[in-house]
């Protein structure tokens, strides 16, 4: 990295954090920290659900998906839409009738203390988690393609969070995620022109699309019912407006972001306009990742794209394998180059058809020469991270953009990383003074709770680093976050809406079915039964019917029937 690379990304990342700190100031009681005195119009609410969702996970991550596998992953998000139109009408006015800080604090009122300590638990178990992931996510790759010290990067991202999160609260999240977004959009609207600029100059956009065609990059929609298939039509409609229906309508880090609203309307125009512009802004980061994938039809690619994995083969007896499979790459790319150039100025279909098959044998080969690569470097190095999905876009950022706009891309990763991390220190925060401190502890001024919340989120962030610096790298990590939500979120959704419709299941019968419900599905995802995203549809399922099954055999309790009355 040159020095201008390094002014624009510590420019970028202090001025965020000064910015969240001054203009969240004057944090006067619980209803300033925690909803940011109600004050957030609906351009800011939907910036700050998008930013909270779009981790650094999200631009590491989904272009190299792209790369590798095609535009599918996309179908993973086609329940949003449906899931924003039933939060809208039916969550929302709820939790502003009840004026609650947390979702859980509804849980109470309809069922008992039980089963909302049950549920905010869940949820701090798994945001938890899924927080050091998205500090981690960027410091390991970071750390491998520059060098950069792991744990110093765990802690340095940490702390810029924690600092304006803590000092600011809820307005701090939300007026900073606005700056992050811009800076996010720019970036990876400036990376996408210049890899179409980088390409020949016959190559227009429409024949780029062609080629990634050609070699199945593009096909979006899947309407098969094969559970071997993660991501489909039907996993993405069903499956994900489940997840989607949890994640935004019972996760804290989500329904903070929507409490904060001037109006029941403020806060649906929001979401609306999450649901609308999600799904095309998903699509645009994978369309990145495949014009990536064009790019390297025209340019020589690394062999794998994990240079610390490299770096341990070719320091090992098996150096010499690798580099000669190197050779043989290098001798594709150039064939490959010649086809893609030949494919492009062939003028009728069958000649188009013939140059395709070569492309398609070429490219079957290139990943025969990926596959032998990847088994010397588990020999060199059995617990070597072999998949390279996640290094994809980093290393064409490093080695392709030129000076500044570096610096402006890595910025855009930890802006990314720092606004989702900061959603979830500040509902982990609330959550764990709302509904477990606050609770237990009442009678307080109102500083004394927002000192405590202070307090907790500091502490849910050094948690945070903790988790993160103990980690390991997973299959993909914007997998692995999806994961984590998808073994707690159906039984969380299935509660909630027994609570919404289903008013003759009183709280026992819910508490006993969510704690069954939780150690199946994480039974069904430990022999991997299924796909995880249909684990938030099965939960749900499960959890409703095992408590409708229980409120029916369960002698009945005046004082359950008075609260659920």
């Amino acid at each position: 990295m040159q020095q201008i690379d390094w002014i624009v990304l510590i420019g970028t990342l202090v001025f965020i954090v000064l910015y969240g700190t001054w203009k969240s100031r004057q944090q006067k009681d619980t209803g300033d920290y925690l909803k940011g005195g109600n004050n957030a119009h609906w351009w800011t609410i939907g910036l700050s659900v998008m930013a909270t969702q779009a981790s650094a996970i999200t631009f590491l991550s989904t272009p190299g998906q792209a790369f590798h596998d095609g535009m599918g992953f996309v179908q993973f998000y086609f329940g949003l839409p449906i899931a924003m139109v039933i939060i809208c009408l039916v969550f929302i006015p709820i939790y502003h009738k009840l004026n609650v800080y947390t979702a859980y604090e509804y849980l109470e009122s309809r069922f008992d203390k039980k089963t909302r300590t049950l549920t905010a638990i869940l949820f701090l178990i798994q945001r938890g988690l899924a927080c050091g992931i998205t500090i981690f996510a960027p410091s390991i790759i970071l750390s491998a393609v520059l060098g950069w010290n792991l744990i110093y990067l765990n802690v340095i991202i940490g702390v810029l969070v924690i600092i304006y999160t803590v000092s600011g609260g809820t307005k701090a999240v939300s007026v900073t995620q606005k700056q992050q977004m811009a800076v996010i959009f720019f970036g990876m609207l400036i990376a996408f022109l210049l890899i179409l600029n980088y390409l020949p100059l016959d190559i227009t956009f429409t024949k780029a699309l062609e080629i990634a065609g050609t070699n199945g990059k593009m096909d979006i929609l899947d309407f098969s019912f094969d559970f071997d298939n993660r991501y489909t039509f039907w996993s993405g409609i069903i499956g994900g407006s489940f997840l989607a229906l949890s994640y935004f309508g019972t996760d804290q880090s989500q329904v903070q972001r929507y409490l904060s609203g001037k109006s029941v309307k403020q806060s649906q125009m929001g979401l609306i306009m999450n649901g609308m512009l999600k799904v095309p802004m998903q699509f645009f980061i994978l369309l990145v990742g495949i014009m990536v994938f064009v790019f390297y039809q025209f340019n020589s690619s690394p062999l794998h794209f994990n240079p610390s994995a490299v770096k341990d083969v070719k320091q090992s007896k098996y150096s010499n394998e690798y580099t000669a499979l190197e050779a043989e790459k290098s001798a594709l790319d150039l064939q490959l180059n010649s086809a893609q150039l030949n494919y492009a100025k062939a003028d009728t279909d069958a000649e188009k058809q013939s140059i395709a098959q070569k492309i398609k044998d070429l490219n079957k080969s290139e990943q025969k020469l990926r596959d032998q690569s990847v088994s010397l470097i588990k020999k060199a190095n059995p617990n070597a991270e072999t998949n390279d999905k996640d290094y994809v876009f980093i290393h064409f950022i490093l080695t392709n953009l030129p000076r500044g706009l570096i610096g402006l891309l890595l910025a855009v990763i930890l802006s990314a990383a720092m606004s989702s991390t900061a959603s979830e220190l500040n509902a982990l925060g609330s959550t764990t003074t709302i509904d477990l401190y606050k609770r237990n502890v009442p009678g307080k001024r109102e500083k004394h709770y927002v000192a405590a919340s202070r307090g907790f989120t500091l502490l849910w962030g050094v948690i945070a680093i903790g988790v993160a610096c103990t980690a390991n790298l997973f299959d993909n990590l914007i997998q692995l976050v999806n994961i984590i939500g998808s073994i707690f979120y159906g039984n969380v959704l299935g509660i909630f809406l027994l609570a919404f419709f289903i008013k003759y299941v009183r709280s026992k019968a819910v508490f006993i079915a969510a704690l069954i419900t939780q150690i199946i599905i994480i039974y069904f995802w430990y022999i991997d039964l299924m796909p995880y995203l249909w684990l938030n549809l099965v939960g749900c399922v499960i959890v409703m019917t095992i408590a409708v099954i229980l409120q029916t055999v369960l002698p009945n309790n005046k004082k359950e029937e008075e609260i659920a009355g």
